[in-house]
């Protein structure tokens, strides 16, 4: 099982300020809607932003957009910087660990990702690098690093029936790997996870952060179904051989998009969206700003041109 992470190394710190505890989303006011987007990881690519307000317009009702979070990473640009930070900020939004440490009060969490020990030593190093470069973007932007800084690290909505906590991380704290597809797998995780659906009162879990998507069901009482939904990443590739981003739906009808899984849950319909952007773009635009050999080039580039070593199946196993 994974275990909370305690290393002291910028990146793999889970700083005291991003643990929230369950208890505290059910003190949030939940805000009724019929359609809800929530769009995690999109990692400033613009394309994948097109992408998913072009599926928003086609929806009969105007949808609800949520981002949950690193909705910067690549764009460092000064131009995409402010394009995706006007766009996102129009709507719904809660911190991700990158959008966190634009205003951490010390440095000593780097990017905030609080990577565990399977992550290797050269990623995080190149990750708090990358941090750094767009956090000396942010604060040339200071009115939008402020809007930024007000944003919640949790939010809570109601879509029929289902009551829907938005996270970045896990239920527990913003930056927690709990809801990752090793972590969800784990039989030993089970008594936690059916804690923190009590604790928050919701049905639903929306997460991402962790970079691999994840659809999974959990029995509670006798008759009643809870879901988590780690979308994995908006504005990446999440499968091997599939350029496509991911998102997530929840809504009163059925997805009039094809959807990678569409589970019902306290009367609600739960969808895993691709978000197929303009691939061939995306990758002009991020050469641009991370040229070959650059720290996102050499952690990255091999995801975003060939996709990770991930599959459907495992995004989707154990859903029934």
């Amino acid at each position: 099982m994974i275990q909370p992470i305690t290393g002291s190394e910028p990146g793999r710190v889970c700083p005291l300020r991003y643990r929230y505890g369950a208890g505290a989303i059910a003190r949030a006011a939940p805000r009724e809607v019929a359609t809800l987007y929530v769009v995690g990881g999109l990692y400033g690519n613009v394309p994948a932003l097109d992408a998913v307000e072009a599926m928003a317009r086609t929806e009969p009702d105007a949808p609800t957009l949520c981002f949950n979070g690193d909705f910067n990473w690549f764009n460092v640009a000064d131009r995409d910087f402010v394009e995706i930070n006007l766009r996102v900020l129009a709507n719904d939004a809660i911190l991700g660990n990158v959008e966190a440490e634009f205003d951490s009060p010390v440095d000593d969490a780097g990017c905030g990702c609080a990577y565990p020990a399977s992550v290797d030593d050269g990623t995080v190093e190149r990750s708090n690098r990358i941090h750094a470069q767009l956090e000396a973007t942010a604060r040339r932007h200071e009115a939008q690093r402020r809007r930024i800084a007000q944003l919640p690290m949790f939010a809570r909505y109601r879509v029929a029936d289902c009551r829907v906590g938005v996270v970045h991380g896990d239920a527990d704290s913003l930056a927690g790997w709990r809801f990752g597809v090793d972590a969800l797998d784990d039989p030993q995780a089970l008594p936690w996870l059916q804690s923190v659906f009590e604790l928050a009162g919701v049905d639903l879990f929306a997460s991402t952060h962790t970079c691999l998507p994840a659809l999974r069901r959990f029995a509670l009482a006798p008759g009643r179904e809870a879901c988590v939904v780690n979308n994995g990443a908006a504005g990446m590739p999440n499968f091997a051989g599939d350029p496509a981003g991911l998102c997530r739906r929840s809504a009163t009808t059925p997805s009039p998009h094809a959807a990678l899984q569409e589970v019902r849950i306290a009367g609600a319909h739960v969808a895993l969206l691709p978000v197929r952007f303009d691939a061939d773009r995306w990758r002009t635009e991020f050469l641009t700003q991370w040229p070959a050999g650059s720290p996102a080039w050499q952690s990255y580039y091999e995801r975003i041109t060939r996709g990770p070593k991930f599959a459907p199946s495992q995004a989707i196993a154990s859903v029934g």
